[in-house]
């Protein structure tokens, strides 16, 4: 059950803190939780509560639940360590709505699984694209409160606003792809029948125990012995890898035999959801194995490369360091304030040119006009993505195909030029996002949850980003007063001498 708070925490001075406690209203977490709108957020997250009834326990507010998440996103905290965080720090305790300082913990670690659940990436992404709005509608208030530029006589330019109104093309958007890796091993497929044929024993020994059944013969130690004379082995030649994995879907070809057999007898399995996945996934797995060995090939359709996480699939993204990586894949585009969106992801390996076109059509309908400029790397540089561009008068980076013209050789170059340097902004919030804020490498062993961890660590770098700019401004005002302030003093000074 869900009860929406009655009064939200409305200013810094609502805090109560105790005796001896003098806490700083300049602080950036004071400062970033005033820029939360946790009202507007919190009518979205009444409505993953289903259940109506009153005499139930009640659920967690929505700014302890994402402020929770907001500070595991930023420092990379685990769940039993951001709960001894909460409990230490006064200003953490405020930016989640608490009413005061206290020192018992919040919540239990354990509730962190039903956030990460309950505020889904769908939610998240909604939240973000509410936020960036807000701060994208600030930043046309002050560049209209600037005055026009002048010209030569100190008056505006008369053709300025025309052209503004004829321009139909405004902005810059920048798109690129990457994939944010999960914590998993490396998989080799020797390593993963021997993981499963493990799996499967367990499977067998919950059934003999269940019913009384004498143990059947799987030979688990002998598999042992075979998985350990490779895994061990500093060179691993390719014809003995191929004897080991013949001989280790044997054994799990006769374990999930035995599975079958008792299965068919019409004995019930003694398994919870979680045994009854693993068993679907083994049986796939082996599909995907037995196939391979007998094809001698490496590569098949949703192959399988985890048991605990069987919707990871192998991204090829052609890096030096990682040329592979397991975990989901994702677009994102940067506009020229810097704000990130999230385009599209997916765990399945895709092609991103199509991506383009569907970012241009969302772009146009957050601004009324398409970009002016489109910044993608050379595989976004399609033939249907030229001729989408160059109908809608998109300027698309790259060089144009076809032999270039020498008149127009150089201004290309420095625009080629202009182009690349300025592209460098999506790949710095690539960087960010992966160092700082949670995504270099995902710990969530859920679909869901991977997906909401990427969405999150995007809306908490807009959200320290959109809260740098404030204190920056706050900073300038600041400064600006001061200048003012002392000059009318000096002149003040020199008027009385």
């Amino acid at each position: 059950m869900y009860t929406p708070a009655n009064k939200t925490q409305s200013s810094f001075l609502d805090f109560n803190q105790p005796l001896g406690l003098h806490m700083n209203p300049d602080n950036r977490w004071i400062q970033m939780a005033d820029q939360i709108p946790w009202d507007v957020f919190e009518k979205k997250y009444a409505h993953a509560f289903k259940n109506e009834r009153r005499d139930g326990n009640i659920s967690k507010p929505l700014r302890m639940a994402l402020g929770a998440m907001i500070i595991q996103a930023r420092y990379g905290f685990s769940d039993r360590e951001l709960v001894e965080m909460l409990t230490e720090s006064p200003y953490f305790q405020y930016f989640i709505g608490l009413p005061g300082y206290q020192q018992e913990p919040p919540f239990e670690a354990s509730l962190m699984v039903s956030f990460r659940k309950r505020i889904s990436a769908d939610t998240l992404m909604e939240a973000n694209e509410y936020l960036l709005r807000n701060a994208e509608g600030s930043d046309q208030d002050d560049d209209k409160s600037n005055p026009p530029k002048s010209g030569g006589n100190g008056s505006a330019s008369p053709d300025a606003g025309h052209q503004d109104e004829e321009r139909e093309n405004a902005g810059t958007m920048i798109i690129d792809a990457t994939c944010a890796p999960s914590n998993i091993r490396y998989p080799q497929d020797f390593s993963l029948l021997n993981e499963a044929r493990e799996k499967c024993e367990h499977m067998i020994d919950l059934f003999c125990k269940a019913y009384g059944f004498k143990k059947p013969r799987t030979g688990r130690r002998v598999a042992r012995k075979n998985y350990l004379a490779l895994a061990k082995c500093r060179k691993r030649p390719a014809k003995k890898i191929r004897k080991t994995i013949k001989k280790q879907l044997a054994f799990v070809r006769r374990d999930l035999g035995y599975l079958s057999t008792y299965m068919s007898d019409g004995y019930a399995a003694p398994f919870q959801k979680k045994e009854t996945e693993n068993y679907l996934t083994i049986l796939k797995l082996y599909e995907q194995q037995e196939y391979m060995y007998r094809k001698s090939t490496h590569s098949i359709q949703d192959r399988i490369v985890s048991l605990t996480q069987p919707f990871l699939r192998p991204i090829v993204r052609g890096k030096t360091k990682n040329p592979t990586e397991f975990g989901a894949k994702f677009d994102m585009s940067t506009d020229e304030h810097g704000f990130c969106r999230i385009e599209k992801f997916s765990f399945d390996p895709y092609n991103e040119t199509g991506c383009l076109i569907e970012s241009a059509e969302r772009y146009r309908k957050r601004t009324g006009k398409y970009p002016e400029r489109i910044l993608a790397d050379q595989i976004y540089r399609s033939r249907i993505n030229r001729a989408f561009c160059r109908e809608h008068h998109i300027r698309l980076s790259g060089p144009k195909l076809g032999r270039p013209s020498e008149t127009a050789a150089l201004t290309d170059r420095k625009t080629e030029y202009q182009d690349n340097t300025d592209r460098i902004e999506v790949e710095r919030g690539f960087s960010l996002a992966k160092r700082c804020y949670g995504i270099g490498l995902i710990h969530c062993r859920l679909a869901e949850t991977t997906l909401s961890t990427i969405a999150l660590s995007i809306f908490t770098m807009n959200l320290f980003r959109i809260t740098k700019r404030v204190l920056f401004t706050l900073l300038w005002f600041y400064q600006l007063f001061n200048v003012r302030y002392k000059n009318k003093i000096i002149a003040t000074a020199r008027l009385t001498a």
